[in-house]
This record gives C-alpha cells, structure tokens and sequence, in this order.
C-alpha cells in the first residue's frame, strides 16, 4: 500500500536541479554565510590587486616575472578593470544576501 505524500510539509519547500537541492520558501540567508560573503569577496579583490602583476619580488623567479610582464605588456588598468568587476560582483552578491525579504 502506497503511504500519501504529506502535502502539508512539502508545500514550503522548492526543489531545484531536479530536487537535488530544496530550501525553505521566505527563509534568510545564515548570519554565517553573510559573513562569509564578505570575507570572501575582501580575500579575492585584494589579492587580484596585490598579485596582479604576479610574483614578481620573489628573489628567484620574481626577475622572470618582470621579464614576462614586460614581453606580455601587461596592463595595469585592465587588471584594475578586472579587480573593480570583482568588487562590483561581491557587492551585488553581499546586497542579495543582506536585502529585506518581502
């Protein structure tokens, strides 16, 4: 005999990717994952800043570096450009998790 599906709990969940994932209808988003967020986001713009134009004062290969940077034209604003999407990404992201549930 087939036992009924309890309708009652299941109408607040929403399955996604086939019902491989599911999640509460109105629920926030955890204090922890918020948190971690913008740790995350800080973490990589700052090192696409700091590394951005690679190794390059490491005593071995940090002259090989240079000499790469040199022979590629490495563009400083490019690179910028490309740490400010990041930064414009995790700010959107941070405003998603952190906006008021209607």
């Amino acid at each position: 005999m087939a036992s009924k599906p309890d309708t009652h709990e299941n109408q607040d969940l929403e399955n996604y990717a086939g019902g491989w994932i599911s999640e509460r209808k109105h629920t926030n988003v955890p204090p922890f994952l918020r948190a971690t967020y913008i740790v995350v986001g800080i973490c990589a713009v700052s090192y696409l800043i700091v590394q951005m134009y690679g190794d390059v004062s490491h005593p071995d290969r940090g002259s090989l570096v240079e000499q790469f940077n040199r022979a590629t034209m490495t563009s400083p604003g490019l690179m910028y450009a490309i740490a400010a999407m990041a930064a414009a990404f995790f700010l959107a992201v941070i405003l998603f998790a952190f906006r008021a549930e209607e």
